[in-house]
């Protein structure tokens, strides 16, 4: 946006430039001394100048200066290219056998790491009534919730990632109007890229009425959290033949329906494998083996933040817990010793 808006400024001096050159080139056809005349005539050649010179900037791209013999030898691996995430993306993510990362956040600040980090996908998921308000289940967080912490992680994802938010319980399950109006609400109040919504064929209607708004959708089979009551448990799904069936099912028509991605949570690798070959858009796997074209983790798992939670499927690529712990134990005790502020902390 930046870039951007710094292009039209420079568009606008140039045409003031050439503005001021016609006019100073009129004021010295006019009856005014020789004098004068000299100056307007120098003037409007410096004008000129500045315009040409300008636009031979704008229109010039200047070829990189080659690493020069005592550059740092390291290996620096290429730059991800932050041009932003959409449906598209992940189309020819899929296409191309490019895996597609996604990671829960439900702030600015940690949104804003993952995007640089190169996440391709932030899920504002209904999770955050489990490891932001300490729910049990994700059944109590509001949709006005989920609109507010939606709105921060679109404020922190400026580069590269899609930002994706759940449609929590009974936001859709009344009626498909009343699905379609509150992903409206969604779309509209928090620059989001897309909702997810649980549910397989009886959601068909809701997904197929908000694609053809233009609102991008997210399907969402296997272990569904929001009927956690109605399933009786976290054990994994479509182990049985009639289940696997009917989600294979499921799949297909949330696909038809106009879906773009699929989460497949929970259920037999070998069934998720054979979903993702099946469909031609994304599959994005918790708990669902390595053959999904993308997985995600709630990044509290991920980054060792829950440490009562331990399911097969989470793979711990830090231990913040413990960080934070002996970090708020130094403060705490640097203040209790008076060594902190120190001098040179102070004003």
């Amino acid at each position: 946006m930046i870039c951007a808006h710094r292009s039209s400024v420079n568009r606008i001096d140039f045409a003031f430039f050439e503005i001021a050159v016609i006019v100073i080139r009129q004021a010295g056809n006019s009856n005014l001394s020789d004098p004068i005349h000299k100056g307007i005539d120098a003037r409007a050649d410096f004008a000129t100048f500045l315009v040409s010179e300008n636009r031979m900037k704008s229109q010039t791209v200047r070829p990189r200066k080659p690493a020069s013999d005592s550059a740092d030898k390291r290996d620096i691996p290429p730059s991800k290219d932050t041009r932003r995430v959409t449906t598209r993306t992940v189309r020819e993510m899929k296409k191309r056998g490019e895996k597609l990362a996604m990671i829960t956040a439900y702030d600015f600040t940690f949104a804003r790491l993952f995007d640089e980090a190169g996440a391709d996908v932030l899920l504002v998921g209904d999770s955050l009534s489990n490891v932001i308000q300490g729910n049990e289940t994700t059944i109590p967080v509001t949709l006005d919730e989920m609109i507010y912490h939606a709105r921060l992680v679109v404020r922190g994802a400026r580069e590269h990632a899609m930002v994706i938010c759940d449609m929590p319980f009974m936001s859709f399950q009344v009626s498909v109007e009343e699905g379609f109006r509150n992903a409206g609400r969604i779309m509209k109040e928090t620059g989001a890229g897309g909702v997810k919504i649980e549910g397989g064929e009886r959601v068909a209607d809701h997904v197929h009425r908000m694609s053809e708004a233009g609102i991008p959708v997210m399907g969402h089979l296997g272990l569904t959290p929001q009927s956690i009551h109605q399933f009786g448990s976290y054990r994994t799904r479509g182990i049985t033949k009639e289940e696997a069936t009917r989600m294979k099912h499921d799949a297909k028509a949330l696909e038809d329906a106009g879906c773009f991605a699929l989460v497949l949570e929970k259920i037999p690798t070998a069934l998720a494998k054979e979903i993702t070959d099946s469909l031609k858009v994304s599959t994005i796997g918790i708990g669902a083996g390595p053959h999904c074209d993308g997985q995600v983790l709630v990044m509290h798992d991920m980054l060792g933040l829950t440490e009562e939670f331990h399911p097969r499927f989470v793979r711990r690529y830090a231990s913040l817990a413990e960080t934070v712990r002996e970090a708020v134990r130094n403060y705490d005790s640097d203040i209790k010793k008076g060594k902190f502020p120190s001098e040179g902390e102070s004003y």
